[in-house]
C-alpha cells in the first residue's frame, strides 16, 4: 500500500496537472481592403484608414487603386475598364481566402470605388464570402440591384449616405451619370432603394446610416470626403468593422 504522504503528493501532482491553463486562442487577424473613389489614391484614403486602426481595428490594411493611372471622368466613364478591375479584385479576394481561409475579410470603399466593391463581390466564386462592407458616399444608382452582391456578404453590408452631398452626388452623378452610367442621384445622396425583383432576403444584411449632424463634431459635416475624415473613421467606422455588434448605430 502507498504511504499517506505518496498518496498526497500523488493527488498534488494530479490537482496540478488538471489545473493547467489552456492556451488561448488567438483570433485569425482580418483583412481589410479599402477601394478609393475616382480621384485615384488620396492622402483621405490614408487618413480614414489610419482612423479605423485608431479605433481598434488591429488587422491588415490594403488601400487598392483601381483606377489603372486614369484617374477623374475617365476613370467615372470606363465601364468596361472597370468591369476587368472588378474581377481583378475578385481575384485577389478570392486567391487570399483560399491561401487563409479563416482569416475574415472587410470591404471599404468610397464613391466610385463602391461600384468596383459591389461588382467584385458579384464576381466572387459560390463559395466565397467576405465578412462585411462600408460603403461611403457610393457612387453607384440607387436602386442598383445589391441582391447578388449581398449572396457574398457573411455579415452586414453598411451604407452612409448623406443628401447634403449635392455637388459631386445629386448635380455630378445626374449630368456625367453614376459608376453604372445612369444620370440620377446617386446612392450615397438618397440611400438604395430595392428594386422590384431584388432578393428580400439578402436585402435584410443591407444596413443604412443617412447622416447625422452629430458627426460633424468628428469632421463629417455631410459632404463628399465627410465620411473619409480621421476622427469619423475612428469614432463611428472602426466599431463596425472590429466588432460590430459592440456598436449600435440603428436609430
Amino acid at each position: 500500500m502507498l504511504k499517506r504522504s505518496s498518496v498526497i503528493l500523488l493527488l498534488m501532482l494530479l490537482v496540478g496537472c488538471a489545473a493547467q491553463p489552456q492556451a488561448a486562442v488567438v483570433p485569425p487577424k482580418p483583412y481589410l481592403i479599402h477601394l478609393p473613389g475616382i480621384g485615384g489614391e488620396r492622402r483621405m484614403d490614408h487618413r480614414m484608414t489610419e482612423g479605423l486602426v485608431a479605433g481598434g481595428f488591429s488587422g491588415e490594411v490594403e488601400i487598392y487603386d483601381w483606377t489603372d493611372n486614369s484617374p477623374g471622368l475617365p476613370a467615372l466613364l470606363s465601364y468596361e475598364r472597370n468591369q476587368k478591375e472588378a474581377q481583378l479584385i475578385a481575384d485577389k479576394l478570392t486567391e487570399f481566402h483560399r491561401r487563409q481561409p479563416t482569416r475574415p475579410i472587410i470591404i471599404t470603399a468610397h464613391s466610385g470605388g463602391t461600384g468596383l466593391a459591389v461588382w467584385a463581390l458579384e464576381k466572387l466564386p459560390a463559395n466565397v464570402q467576405v465578412d462585411r462592407v462600408i460603403l461611403l458616399a457610393s457612387a453607384l444608382s440607387p436602386q442598383y440591384d445589391l441582391s447578388r452582391a449581398l449572396s457574398h456578404v457573411h455579415g452586414r453590408l453598411y451604407n452612409f449616405w448623406s443628401n447634403q452631398d449635392v455637388t459631386v452626388l445629386s448635380t455630378g452623378t445626374t449630368v456625367f451619370g453614376t459608376i453604372d452610367g445612369v444620370k440620377e442621384p446617386a446612392a450615397g445622396f438618397a440611400g438604395f432603394i430595392p428594386p422590384k425583383n431584388s432578393n428580400a432576403k439578402q436585402y435584410q444584411k443591407l444596413q443604412q446610416f443617412p447622416y447625422d449632424g452629430n458627426w460633424a463634431q468628428w469632421g463629417n459635416t455631410g459632404g463628399h470626403t465627410g465620411v473619409m475624415s480621421k476622427a469619423f473613421a475612428t469614432n463611428v467606422l472602426a466599431p463596425l468593422v472590429s466588432d460590430p455588434v459592440m456598436f449600435n448605430m440603428q436609430k
